[in-house]
């Protein structure tokens, strides 16, 4: 009898317990929920798109509202590592589930069912004698919904089978890349060709003492594409001749506009792609877009603006991860265009060009060239690389520099960013020659252009470019002092 009592009064007590649990449960997920909502609410909104980031940020504040996103409407409520089971439930042939195996000792566990499922009660799940616990909702009977599907809580699942290669293991690091190669269909003679115009793993001693450095070394950083970015920039070198714009199209083609209200549009454009933070890429790719059309189409000067917002959201669509969009442009003509002009030119343009929109710019070689004049010396990287990136972008601004290719462009903004940085050392060495493919001699007119631009500048009525590369965030390079003249005998030939 007492017995009796004694169970009665812990099953009662038992089941108080689960009361008690279930709506301190309640509360706190009512709490959770009222801070999320509380922090929501205090999130500032939007600030009408003054920047290209507005699109991110709203992103982000609806990230943390209340709504919970699908891929995270579901929480894990079995521990993933349950190395032992029960001897009594081995023989018998189910395992029930520990108590604290299913959260941290510091969480409570809080399970988020779907709304038009309907869940019984678990207390047991069948198993495998030899208790593995291999369990994947894919394989369950469908009451598992607390289960998140992107993990499994078997200790015996396999991952697929991976290569893993020592640095030191040279042979397999050749065998991937003949697979590559042969997975590419790259064949012989472009791989001998690559191989003379980038010779790599080695340094190669010339008569002069110079050295070539290898710049494709690096191996594990995949942005540096170094196994391939010999045939990507032979690729750009080649592509370069096909999408330049016509060099006299001014005198050929125009006849409403001249080159000083080219130069006016650009310097605009310039602000434009400051105030909305834009990537260099995207503007160097506007001029070539709006050269590229000048090139073919009479345009009048009414139109002109409308021609360079057109292109610069063509190229914001292209390189940008949120472009501005077509209101934006709109409004920073302030009106002067509908939406649906902006719209009209832009599918013209994109009608000319035959929708080609990749296309090489001074931008894409300068990230490579300023990598070749590094060298093994990081102390001047930064600067330099933002100094040759104003030399380049001052040639935008300038229609005569159209004449120019635009890696002939790069290399001699290089060229004239090494001389004013260290003015005592020739700028030129072996290593720039061999991956630029250009001697100093190549490289003088556009030299003497590019110095004659930056010698100027200071007297320019167009800012923007200056205004710019004179801020903490680009080293201030504008400001550096540029010699009035350059040495002749820093273009001469470098033997190989």
């Amino acid at each position: 009898m007492m017995t009796t009592q004694n169970r009665r009064s812990s099953v009662s007590s038992a089941v108080a317990k689960r009361q008690a649990m279930a709506a301190n449960s309640s509360v706190l997920e009512s709490n959770h929920a009222g801070k999320l909502n509380a922090g929501a609410a205090k999130k500032r909104p939007a600030l009408s798109n003054i920047s290209n980031h507005t699109t991110v940020s709203a992103r982000n504040s609806l990230s943390h509202s209340s709504k919970l996103a699908p891929c995270t409407s579901k929480i894990v409520s079995i521990k993933k590592n349950i190395s032992t089971c029960n001897s009594n439930a081995v023989s018998s042939g189910t395992a029930v589930l520990p108590a604290s195996s299913s959260v941290r000792p510091s969480s409570k566990p809080v399970s988020i069912q779907r709304s038009d499922a309907v869940v019984p009660k678990i207390t047991a799940i069948p198993l495998p004698a030899t208790c593995s616990m291999d369990i994947s909702p894919s394989h369950s009977d469908g009451s598992l919904v607390s289960m998140d599907e992107s993990m499994s809580t078997s200790d015996t699942v396999r991952s697929p089978e991976v290569e893993y290669i020592d640095d030191h293991e040279t042979a397999a690091v050749d065998s991937i890349e003949k697979k590559a190669c042969s997975t590419l269909y790259i064949s012989e003679h472009v791989k001998a060709a690559a191989a003379d115009i980038c010779k790599r793993d080695v340094l190669v001693d010339l008569e002069s003492g110079d050295k070539i450095v290898n710049i494709d070394n690096n191996l594990v950083d995949p942005q540096l594409c170094a196994t391939m970015a010999c045939d990507i920039y032979k690729h750009l070198r080649a592509a370069e001749a096909k999408k330049r714009p016509s060099t006299d199209f001014m005198a050929k083609v125009q006849k409403d506009i001249n080159p000083s209200m080219r130069a006016i549009l650009i310097d605009w454009l310039v602000e434009v792609a400051e105030e909305y933070r834009l990537v260099p890429d995207t503007l160097h790719l506007t001029i070539n877009y709006i050269d590229r059309y000048l090139s073919g189409n009479l345009m009048d000067r009414q139109r002109l603006q409308l021609l360079g917002v057109a292109c610069m959201m063509i190229a914001s669509k292209y390189e940008e991860i949120c472009a501005p969009q077509v209101e934006e442009f709109c409004y920073i003509t302030d009106n002067t265009y509908f939406k649906e002009e902006v719209l009209q030119m832009e599918s013209a343009v994109l009608n000319y060009l035959k929708f080609e929109m990749t296309a090489p710019t001074a931008k894409c070689f300068l990230r490579r060239f300023v990598r070749a004049a590094q060298g093994l010396n990081e102390v001047l990287s930064l600067q330099l690389e933002h100094l040759a990136s104003y030399i380049a972008e001052l040639s935008l601004l300038e229609y005569n520099m159209l004449c120019y290719a635009p890696s002939l462009i790069a290399a001699s903004a290089i060229f004239l960013a090494k001389y004013i940085l260290l003015p005592s050392m020739k700028p030129w060495n072996s290593t720039l020659k061999h991956y630029t493919l250009y001697q100093p001699s190549d490289l003088r007119d556009c030299v003497m252009a590019l110095h004659s631009l930056c010698c100027n500048n200071n007297n320019s009525s167009l800012p923007a470019v200056r205004e710019k590369y004179s801020q903490h965030k680009y080293k201030f390079v504008a400001k550096k002092y540029c010699p009035p003249t350059v040495p002749v005998e820093f273009f001469q030939n470098i033997s190989s």
